[in-house]
């Protein structure tokens, strides 16, 4: 990544390749629905998936690094989560943490932040119940969340140039 691109353009960028992602992990999903699947088709499907959420922890890794200056010290998404509820922005505080604590669980798996997603309703993606993962892996992190569902990435996108702008307007 050439570093003098902007964090919007980044985010862009990123969307333009999570889209692509994203239709294939439909369009496969429409056709499991009528259908058995290949064995070429559930290979696409999981490259797709595993390509979607590696650009998710790559970009909001991306959003933590571009905008860690505006904190001194400490864990970046609870300092930004407590400016925003203090500033009275709840429902993009609520975003940033939903979407930090899915991040987590993709890079990290099973653990305090899906324990917490289990007990926190959200639209922007789904949470799996232990007991309903069924995988080869299941202690993999993809098994617990799925963010293969319609506007994910457009929602993180979203989400994370809005934190951008705040923090910028500051």
């Amino acid at each position: 990544m050439n570093t003098s691109q902007t964090l919007p353009e980044l985010i862009a960028a990123a969307q333009v390749k999570a889209k692509i992602s994203e239709d294939c992990i439909l369009e496969i999903r429409d056709l499991l629905e009528k259908q058995t699947a290949s064995e070429a088709q559930v290979e696409e499907f999981r490259v797709a998936h595993v390509a979607l959420e590696l650009a998710a922890v790559d970009t909001f890794t991306l959003f933590e690094a571009r905008m860690q200056h505006h904190f001194r010290r400490g864990p970046f998404s609870r300092k930004l989560r407590a400016a925003l509820l203090d500033a009275g922005h709840s429902d993009l505080a609520d975003r940033i943490h939903k979407y930090y604590l899915a991040i987590n669980v993709l890079k990290h798996g099973k653990g305090a932040s899906y324990r917490e997603l289990c007990n926190t309703p959200t639209e922007l993606f789904h949470v799996r119940r232990t007991e309903t993962v069924m995988s080869q892996d299941e202690d993999a992190p993809s098994s617990f969340i799925d963010i293969g569902v319609r506007g994910f990435f457009d929602g993180l996108a979203a989400t994370l140039l809005e934190a951008q702008k705040f923090l910028e307007d500051q």
